[in-house]
């Protein structure tokens, strides 16, 4: 795992991936578009604190250039591709849905290809929980038919492990998709709720809640989603013996395929969160309730036992430990 290829390294997990790699000493090429979909100052400033570590290369570039992706490829030829780079937010896809076909389409057949022409040991990509869609049976299980996304970033997600399992039944490629379960911390996603709470309770505005309120949700902490897909990197997926295609179980396959969940298996619902903000901030919000969107499903919580089963880990970070350290993070980088 000495080569590593990292999508999304100016991105908030690929970030974060990038820099424990770094850390432990691994050389790290990062690839991303510094999109302006959200405050681009906050991607430059992530890529400054990589670009200043040791082993670590910088390409930006667009997924969606084969040309480019290839070139990468060629010059990294990376035993562990971590795909993290995607079009997120669920909301935005309902108004520019062409952006998730270009990057999450389009971008990851390049990546796929990339790794058919120089196979890496292993390639683990972020899913989402979002695949789990209409499924109202609790906790999610990555056992479950997912036929049912409620948005289209959603769809290209699950899109995503049917073209990753194409592959590795094709081309032998081991690939492991992890669904990620609402994950918050330092350097996080201004379009995320916790960070767009934050910055509008600091400055005295209102903040937005969707229906009211009692949505759930698995609030899972960077540092423990770093952890838990090192952990799974370092055991390439492989071809489950006993799978079966008259009964066929989504997490595994005939070809080295597997799929995981990452979460907390708990749930928390937004109110909550809300609460636990004003306690760090020690400020009250002013709460305006609008009307829930029906690309939001109600409850996600993460069955997580394969995770636990295969890897000896699962998340331990409390809601409570995880918001103050994202609280302290942003008053030092906003000078709050």
């Amino acid at each position: 795992m000495s080569m590593v290829l990292v999508t999304g390294s100016a991105g908030f997990i690929g970030f974060h991936m990038s820099l424990r790699l770094l850390k432990e000493g691994h050389a790290v090429h990062g690839v991303d578009n510094v999109n302006d979909y959200y405050d681009v100052g906050l991607k430059e400033a992530r890529t400054r604190i990589l670009k200043a570590q040791k082993g670590f290369t910088f390409h930006r570039m667009d997924l969606a250039d084969a040309g480019k992706i290839a070139g990468v490829f060629d010059q990294a030829r990376p035993s562990l591709v971590l795909h993290f780079a995607a079009q997120a937010g669920v909301r935005h896809s309902l108004s520019n849905p062409r952006a998730y076909a270009d990057s999450n389409l389009i971008g990851f057949l390049n990546l796929l290809e990339g790794c058919r022409a120089h196979p890496p040991e292993h390639l683990l990509y972020a899913s989402s929980s979002s695949v789990y869609g209409l499924n109202s049976t609790l906790p999610f299980s990555v056992h479950q038919a997912t036929e049912h996304p409620v948005s289209f970033y959603a769809a290209t997600k699950k899109a995503n492990e049917l073209m990753a399992h194409s592959y590795s039944h094709l081309f032998g490629i081991p690939t492991t998709g992890v669904r990620l379960f609402t994950v918050y911390g330092p350097w996080g996603r201004p379009d995320m709720a916790l960070f767009a709470f934050t910055r509008a309770i600091l400055a005295g505005k209102p903040i937005e809640i969707f229906g009211d309120g009692s949505m759930q949700r698995d609030y899972t902490y960077v540092d423990d989603v770093v952890e838990a897909v090192l952990r799974l990197a370092r055991r390439p997926a492989a071809r489950d013996p006993a799978w079966s295609g008259a009964k066929p179980d989504p997490a595994s396959s005939s070809a080295p395929y597997r799929l995981y969940n990452i979460g907390n298996h708990s749930t928390t619902e937004v109110l909550r969160l809300i609460e636990v903000l004003e306690e760090c901030l020690k400020r009250k919000a002013d709460r305006r309730f609008v009307s829930a969107q029906a690309c939001e499903v109600q409850a996600a919580i993460a069955d997580a036992s394969d995770l636990e089963r295969d890897t000896g880990y699962r998340p331990t970070t409390t809601l409570e430990a995880g918001v103050s350290k994202f609280v302290e993070w942003y008053r030092e980088y906003y000078r709050t």
